[in-house]
């Protein structure tokens, strides 16, 4: 199991010692097709760069990956917002609150 399927694993997302978040299959194949997509893109960018493509022209792929990035991060905290957040904070784990803050400010940075 790689990583990404850790992530994104169907089972107990706030469980005390592996937290795992709450997508349904059709959500995790939409998300597995997108960073496919993704990582296509990031390959074609590569190809232009090394076929000295004008760097407009990259710079323009970037945004689409980029744009693409951030679109699977959406899908990724409206997962989290509504099943693991709400979760922990049904249990009483106000801790979650400030763990979201911080991921939030992560996909600000961006």
């Amino acid at each position: 199991m790689d990583e990404l399927d850790t992530i994104i694993d169907n089972d107990d997302c706030c469980a005390m010692n592996k937290r795992r978040s709450h997508h349904s299959p059709e959500v995790k194949k939409n998300l597995t097709n997108r960073l496919n997509r993704i990582e296509g893109q990031i390959r074609g960018i590569k190809g232009l760069i090394e076929k000295d493509t004008y760097c407009d022209d990259v710079i323009t792929q970037l945004s689409a990956t980029q744009s693409a990035l951030n679109s699977v991060g959406k899908i990724l905290l409206e997962g989290h917002l509504k099943g693991c957040v709400v979760d922990r904070l049904s249990e009483g784990d106000d801790e979650v609150l400030d763990e979201l803050l911080v991921t939030i400010q992560k996909l600000m940075k961006k």
